[in-house]
C-alpha cells in the first residue's frame, strides 16, 4: 500500500487594487490617495483617467511613485494624447488606453477617451478590446478599464448614456471586473453584469480584491 503524501496546500492571496479617477489635477488627493495605497499594502492602483485638469497638476502622481506604489491608467476626456504620453514618460506609468498588460495572473486591458471626448467610437473601441482581449484570455483573472462608463449599467442614471461597445465587450468578454469613472455622483455604485462586476469608482478612491 502507498503512503499518501500530504499536500501543503496555500490559500492564494487576493489581488488588492486601489481604483480611483476624476481628481482633475488635485494632488491633494492622490497624496491621500497614496497614503491609502501603502496602508493598504494594495499590488496595483489603477486611474480611470480625468487625472488632469482644472488645477495646477504639477506632481499628479510623484506621491504613488514615492510610494514605491506600480500604476497604470486611461486617459479621460480632460487629458490630451500628449498630456497621456507626458504623463507615462514623466512617471513611468503605463496608458492602457493604448497597451494592454499582464501582471502576475491577470490581465488587464481598457480604453481611454483622451481630447476631450464624451462618447466613443463604437467600433473602433470593440475592435481595441478585442484585440487586447485575445493576448490575455488565457489568464486566470481579466479586469477591463474605462474613463466612460457602459450602457445599460447603472451609472446612466446621470442621464449620459454609456458605451455600447463597453457593454458588448462585458457582455462577450466575461471580464472578472470592469472599471470605469466619469460620472462624479455615481462614484461608488456597483452591479453584477453576469459574472462582471461593475464598480464606477472617483476621487475618494476604492479598494477591489480580486
Amino acid at each position: 500500500m502507498k503512503k499518501q503524501s500530504k499536500k501543503t496546500s496555500k490559500k492564494q492571496k487576493p489581488f488588492k487594487i486601489l481604483a480611483a479617477g476624476d481628481f482633475h489635477g488635485d494632488s491633494k488627493i492622490t497624496k491621500k490617495l497614496a497614503e491609502k495605497a501603502e496602508k493598504e499594502n494594495v499590488d496595483l492602483v489603477i486611474l480611470t483617467g480625468d487625472i488632469t485638469g482644472l488645477i495646477e497638476t504639477k506632481d499628479i502622481l510623484k506621491p504613488f511613485i514615492k510610494k514605491n506604489k506600480k500604476v497604470i491608467f486611461v486617459p479621460g476626456n480632460w487629458e490630451t494624447i500628449e498630456t497621456a504620453d507626458v504623463l507615462s514618460q514623466l512617471y513611468g506609468v503605463k496608458n492602457i488606453g493604448e497597451h494592454y498588460l499582464k501582471y502576475k495572473d491577470i490581465g488587464i486591458f481598457g480604453v481611454g477617451s483622451p481630447d476631450w471626448q464624451l462618447s466613443l467610437n463604437e467600433k473602433k473601441v470593440f475592435n481595441k478590446l478585442k484585440k487586447d482581449f485575445e493576448k490575455i484570455k488565457d489568464l486566470e483573472k481579466k479586469i477591463m478599464v474605462s474613463h466612460i462608463h457602459a450602457a445599460g449599467t447603472k451609472s446612466e442614471f446621470s442621464g449620459i448614456p454609456g458605451s455600447t461597445a463597453l457593454r458588448k465587450a462585458i457582455k462577450e468578454f466575461k471580464p472578472d471586473l470592469f472599471i470605469s469613472g466619469h460620472i462624479h455622483e455615481a462614484e461608488g455604485v456597483s452591479e453584477k453584469i453576469g459574472k462582471t462586476k461593475v464598480i464606477n469608482v472617483g476621487k475618494k478612491g476604492k479598494i477591489i480584491k480580486i
